[in-house]
């Protein structure tokens, strides 16, 4: 039986931190199991933001890589690679940009939001305007079926969508050239940072996956509680302690779960206590997330052949797409070239 088939990828902006495990990579490592994934490191999307600071993108997508496979990421089972080894993502960018319209891109929330936030960078550039048609071509080129994404990224999938609708219309003839993906909504849990804001890179308010259990602690031991809790003895309210949002989603003793619901309300645990049991699933949880890191570490052989190997098979499959595209948009396919 055909598997359907899954694309999704992260930037190589650094380090991955405890969102992107809770939000994105579980159920990676999940989907690998009976879909055919495709799942890549994208560094031309790193570029759109930090190409004024780009010298250690190289190192990220390494950081990367070493992330996803020591939570359980299977070249076996998965495609890996990197977005740039694939030439033909930068070649169908450039072909959807010929169709993209300039008000769909600017009506994009999230490019509204990112200019707003990320006001110390430069984003005043075509490409990053355009990330929304380099999206849809990473997820087109392998004419994924689904793309496992949050809530946050819907408008963006309902734009890949749009530019589908319109290629087709313009070069499809009456038949499909490009298929529709559809979003495979995922759950996003909440994990905030060390300050109470949602944890992100961009804040410096990170936990890292491959930290240190000695790193994690000094960060937990500090972070931000229930602000009305100044003292031992003040009751608390864990609702409002994004200490208590992280054991949501990575404590999975629901006993302890209530007792340390019960005595923050009735100052019968303090903060440290609370977060020392934290601490300790974490670490559980990490130890053997580290230990396949570590092996991967000792090997940069074995990581070169997974992102060779991942390319080489992204690559077949994305010369089949472009092998389609070209015709249908009057252009002469590569293998009818005449060279």
């Amino acid at each position: 039986m055909k598997k359907c088939r899954v694309f999704s990828g992260m930037r190589a902006t650094g380090l991955l931190h405890l969102g992107h495990l809770a939000g994105a990579l579980t159920n990676w490592v999940k989907l690998q199991e009976d879909h055919d994934c495709y799942y890549s490191i994208v560094d031309w999307h790193a570029l759109m933001s930090n190409y004024a600071d780009s010298a250690e993108t190289g190192k990220f997508c390494k950081d990367v890589l070493l992330d996803w496979l020591s939570v359980g990421l299977d070249p076996e089972k998965s495609c890996i690679f990197i977005q740039s080894h694939v030439p033909q993502h930068a070649e169908l960018f450039l072909a959807l940009s010929m169709i993209a319209p300039l008000g769909w891109l600017y009506r994009n929330p999230t490019y509204k939001e990112q200019i707003e936030n990320l006001q110390n960078k430069d984003l005043s550039t075509f490409a990053f305007l355009g990330y929304p048609v380099l999206m849809a071509a990473d997820i087109l080129l392998y004419r994924a079926e689904k793309v496992p994404v949050g809530e946050d990224q819907s408008a963006h999938m309902e734009l890949s969508r749009e530019i589908v609708r319109r290629f087709n219309h313009f070069f499809g003839g009456g038949k499909e050239i490009l298929p529709e993906p559809q979003t495979l909504l995922t759950p996003t849990p909440k994990v905030p940072g060390t300050d109470g804001r949602k944890m992100s890179k961009s804040y410096g308010n990170s936990l890292y996956i491959s930290e240190s259990p000695e790193s994690m602690w000094n960060k937990l031991r500090v972070m931000i509680t229930d602000p009305a809790r100044e003292k031992r003895t003040d009751k608390g309210d864990p609702d409002k302690c994004p200490v208590w949002d992280i054991h949501k989603v990575f404590n999975k003793d629901m006993g302890q779960r209530a007792e340390i619901d019960k005595g923050c309300r009735t100052a019968g645990i303090g903060c440290v206590d609370c977060k020392k049991m934290l601490n300790a699933h974490i670490a559980s949880m990490m130890e053997p997330i580290h230990e396949r890191r570590a092996r991967y570490e000792k090997d940069p052989n074995t990581l070169d052949d997974i992102l060779a190997n991942g390319a080489k098979r992204a690559e077949r499959t994305a010369t089949e797409t472009m092998s389609d595209i070209y015709p249908a948009m009057g252009l002469i396919s590569r293998a009818d070239r005449v060279v």
